[in-house]
């Protein structure tokens, strides 16, 4: 499976559970994520995405997503989207 970096986390907020991914590539509902940082390292597909409260089913270069992650993000992690085989 090869990755391509598409983000990094801004921001996350525990107590829902969603990363603010600011992002230098396209996302879009369904794409397969990689969070990778000092501390973090999972998997996850994109359920669904907000800009600023809207939900969205993609984005591009610039964006800031919110997107709900099964494990503690932290700043500054890199966002890697899976390209499948």
């Amino acid at each position: 499976m090869a990755e391509m970096e598409i983000g990094r986390v801004t921001h996350y907020f525990g107590k829902i559970g969603v990363a603010a991914i600011e992002l230098s590539d396209a996302l879009a509902v369904g794409d397969t994520i990689h969070v990778k940082g000092h501390t973090t390292d999972f998997t996850t597909t994109v359920e669904s995405m907000q800009i600023e409260h809207q939900s969205v089913q993609s984005a591009g270069k610039g964006d800031v997503v919110g997107i709900k992650v099964p494990d503690h993000a932290r700043e500054h992690d890199r966002v890697y989207k899976v390209i499948p085989d």
